[in-house]
């Protein structure tokens, strides 16, 4: 995996590969993961956005970090092993990784996107991530999956994700549910707003079929978080 040089603005999928030792021949499935649908917009010879392919990499990161942590910390109980998968495969660490391997150059953005400063926002860097894992699974397998992945995972501080977790509102609201024996937190998105580049997700949680809280954000898991930071508040009052 090299650098990519500095100074240059965009960075083609075919360059991308080979920077980052991907073995793809056909490059027809790489970049439909770069692919966003503003660029679908503009470009009507592109054939599909990335978002099937996100789909699909969001699944196999699941499985996939489940089975790096079962088998790198022996020791570590379960509920401990859930709270790092929650961490690892969350929007901000995602898009963690995607800075790390430069990706967002190689973006595929309609000009209102890339003018909003699309190449790094945390929603869109986590999504083009999560279909480059669901392009690589389909065209390469899961063997080329554990070398790109494990070199990121092992760079992690498991400490920290844990306490990240174990913070973040949703993992509190849930355990004060479950403690009140009222089930486990529904998160519902009620409203959609906003242009592709400035949308903005509107949700709502309940428990047991009452509201809770409301929150927003420019990406769902946002709002969600933001959600149940409201509905911690609104119980402690």
């Amino acid at each position: 995996m090299t650098h990519r040089p500095e100074g240059t603005a965009e960075e083609t999928p075919a360059a991308l590969a080979q920077r980052l030792g991907l073995p793809f021949k056909n490059f027809l499935l790489l970049s439909r993961a770069l692919t966003h649908r503003s660029y679908l917009n503009e470009h009507p010879e592109a054939l599909e956005d990335n978002e099937r392919l996100e789909f699909l990499g969001d699944a196999v990161l699941d499985f996939f970090v489940g089975a790096w942590l079962y088998n790198h910390f022996p020791e570590m109980p379960e509920g401990d092993l859930t709270r790092m998968r929650s961490a690892l495969v969350r929007t901000e660490q995602l898009a963690s990784f995607a800075r790390k391997l430069d990706l967002g150059p190689a973006m595929r953005l309609g000009r209102g996107e890339v003018q909003a400063g699309g190449r790094n926002r945390d929603v869109l860097l986590c999504a083009t991530f999560e279909a480059l894992i669901g392009a690589i699974y389909l065209h390469c397998g899961l063997d080329v999956v554990n070398h790109f992945l494990s070199p990121l995972l092992e760079e992690t501080d498991p400490d920290e994700l844990i306490l990240t977790e174990v913070y973040d509102p949703k993992s509190r609201l849930q355990e004060w549910s479950q403690a009140q024996k009222l089930g486990i937190p529904r998160y519902v998105t009620v409203q959609t707003s906003g242009p592709d580049h400035e949308r903005i997700f509107e949700v709502e949680v309940e428990i047991a079929g009452k509201v809770y809280g409301r929150g927003s954000g420019n990406s769902k898991q946002t709002a969600a978080r933001n959600a149940a930071q409201n509905a911690l508040e609104n119980i402690e009052k």
